[in-house]
């Protein structure tokens, strides 16, 4: 049998089948050969094979000059295979001593050449492609070597087994430690480092040039089953881990903890994800470049860092803005809107610290949970905004307009950056801003109420019928309107729709406490003209100053139609109508707009009241524009 590389006839040991009827071994030799290695005929003529150029046969000494370790490697198999397959008796062997410590000379420097091959093998020009695919080679040929010496009941010779795989990755994985332990010179720009952050680069460099040499060169020379590149990237694991375990339990200033981890959760496994690296190894499979009991007092030391520097900016963001409402300044104002900086500032940081401490700690829970103490900021940003209410200064009306710019900058990045929050700390601070979005609405909307007040007694009455009665009042408001701008289009819109609905409110609540009595028809369709055309006035001017709540005037025209009806029927079927589009609307409010109509009896009442709780219970509509429960009847 030959082999296809070398030439060589493997010479395999004895099996079982060979022994005679006297106990004694066959011997198995080599075929005889002619003088160049050439097979002879049989009748003693050279075949046609010996006109053809001969081969030049190598000596052993030659063989391992050309680094053919491979080759060599099989000689000393045929030589094992010769001795130790004819004589098996130990007298007959210590006839043949000089011959075994020969060999088994032979074989030790063999491995040596083979040792210094693999250790050379990451070390670029100092080893050839072929001489590391020869080793290679050998390695696995001595392997299988033993492999079928335990397969046999025979004594082994001495050097039996020779376990080089294990040799092999021994040496592999000394190679890779020096090679970590004494990385290449910091580069210009590392000098002014710290020497964490310089031998950590530096380890990096060592790491990813290893790497691609492994992926480009050496995996050439191992066979596929072998798996050579994530054999070698595991090694450099280790070997990283070691190194960087040591640097971590030494202790290390703020800095350097921070470089350290973003160095071990970001950048280590980019560079391993590189294209070119990424389709020769399972990164997955390496896990955590440091173990838990190093990484999480890491993390602590950088997260703790971390939110003390986001507690103490945003609390001197606070600060300054009080500061400055307590000299009577006005808020800046940007395209002629109060604006205050103080969401903005905040935002950008916490986006910017919880975005990078994700990398950092390669973790979004525990980024996340540097935010932890925005409840207690937010609850500061409040009691802010009450004070600026409560003592109501000149500037105090400014802040709360600029204020509400803040708190929707606030409410948008809640929503829609929600990662960068714990849900309990989101929702929390999403509850405190509706509350200072309320308490602003309400500070900024009050006075507008109280010059409102005198035309709000008159609704209802038989005074109100008069359309001149409206009118004031439309006037009174478009000139209270002029005063609440200030706020940003998005802001001053909410603002506007607010006192849009409580103004429709304080109207219909007006209406349905009864004071006008509408005995007949006549005085029922006067009434539904007035809510009607009341409905469009409040609509144009409220449109016209920013509101976009068209839904509004939907409530008092339902309403007037109610008022318009004669036929019972008709009537059940607009209440329902209005009740279907305001689920809100309650039995009360039905009985206090249908007792309006006194010419509508009891019965017909209960009976408008019965459908529309029927048609209710049936649909299941739920309020998605509560109005009606803000408006409070007897």
């Amino acid at each position: 049998m030959r082999t296809e590389t070398d030439g060589f006839r493997l010479n395999f040991l004895p099996d079982l089948s060979g022994r005679s009827a006297g106990g004694r071994w066959f011997n198995f030799r080599r075929s005889p050969r002619g003088p160049a290695g050439v097979n002879s005929a049989p009748d003693g003529h050279h075949s046609p094979q010996e006109e053809e150029p001969q081969n030049v046969v190598l000596t052993y000494e030659q063989i391992l000059e050309a680094q053919r370790l491979c080759e060599a490697s099989q000689l000393l198999m045929d030589r094992e295979g010769r001795l130790f397959g004819e004589i098996m008796e130990d007298e007959a062997l210590k006839h043949h001593k000089e011959e075994v410590d020969k060999l088994a000379a032979d074989y030790k420097d063999l491995e040596g050449l083979v040792l210094q091959t693999l250790t050379l093998s990451l070390s670029s020009g100092e080893v050839s492609t072929e001489a590391l695919r020869s080793a290679v080679k050998a390695v696995n040929q001595e392997e299988d070597q033993d492999q079928r010496w335990k397969q046999r009941d025979l004594t082994p010779p001495s050097w039996r087994p020779r376990c080089w795989k294990k040799l092999h990755d021994s040496t592999l994985r000394s190679l890779v430690e020096g090679r970590i332990d004494n990385p290449p010179t910091p580069t210009a720009d590392q000098v002014e480092q710290s020497s964490v952050r310089a031998d950590v680069h530096s380890m990096g460099r060592r790491l990813k040039e290893d790497m691609l040499l492994v992926v480009e060169v050496v995996k050439s020379c191992y066979p596929p089953e072998l798996d050579i590149c994530n054999f070698y990237v595991r090694l450099y694991h280790q070997a990283l881990s070691t190194r960087l375990g040591q640097i971590a339990d030494f202790g290390l200033d703020d800095k350097d903890c921070t470089f350290l981890l973003r160095w071990v959760n970001e950048f280590y496994p980019q560079m391993l994800q590189k294209p070119e690296l990424a389709c020769e190894i399972d990164v997955e499979a390496l896990g955590k470049l440091l173990p838990k009991k190093l990484l999480d007092p890491l993390e602590e030391q950088y997260l703790r860092k971390q939110q003390d520097e986001l507690t103490t900016f945003i609390g001197r963001v606070l600060e300054e803005a009080k500061q400055k409402w307590n000299k009577g300044e006005e808020p800046t104002r940007e395209d002629g809107c109060f604006f205050s900086p103080v969401a903005y500032d905040i935002i950008q940081l916490v986006n910017g610290m919880v975005t990078s401490a994700e990398k950092v700690v390669g973790d979004r829970h525990k980024a996340q949970n540097m935010t932890c103490h925005l409840r207690d900021l937010m609850q500061r940003f409040r009691s802010f905004q009450n004070d600026i209410m409560k003592q109501n200064k000149a500037n105090s009306r400014p802040f709360i307009k600029a204020n509400l710019g803040c708190i929707e900058q606030f409410r948008d990045v809640l929503v829609e950056k929600s990662h960068l929050f714990p849900e309990d700390v989101r929702q929390n601070c999403l509850f405190v801003l509706n509350d200072m979005k309320q308490s602003a609405h309400t500070y900024l909307l009050k006075p507008v109420h109280e010059v409102l007040k005198p035309q709000y007694r008159k609704l209802g009455t038989s005074d109100w019928l008069n359309k001149s009665l409206f009118e004031k009042l439309l006037v009174s408001a478009e000139k209270e309107l002029q005063d609440l701008q200030g706020s940003i289009e998005s802001c001053h819109q909410k603002l506007i729709g607010q006192l849009y609905q409580e103004v429709t409110a304080e109207y219909v609540r007006r209406l349905l406490r009864g004071e006008v009595k509408l005995k007949d028809k006549e005085l029922q369709l006067k009434a539904y003209a007035t809510v009607k055309d009341d409905a469009e006035s409040l609509h144009d001017l409220f449109v016209r100053m920013g509101s976009e709540e068209d839904w509004l005037k939907e409530i008092l025209t339902k309403i007037a139609e109610v008022l318009k009806l004669q036929d019972l029927p008709a009537i059940q079927m607009q209440v329902v109508s209005l009740g279907t589009a305001f689920p809100d609307l309650s039995e009360k409010h039905v009985s206090a707009l249908l007792k309006l109509k006194t010419n509508l009896s009891r019965a017909d009442r209960r009976t408008v009241k019965e459908t529309l709780s029927d048609t209710l219970k049936e649909t299941s509509v739920v309020a998605t524009r509560p109005f009606f429960s803000a408006v409070h009847v007897k």
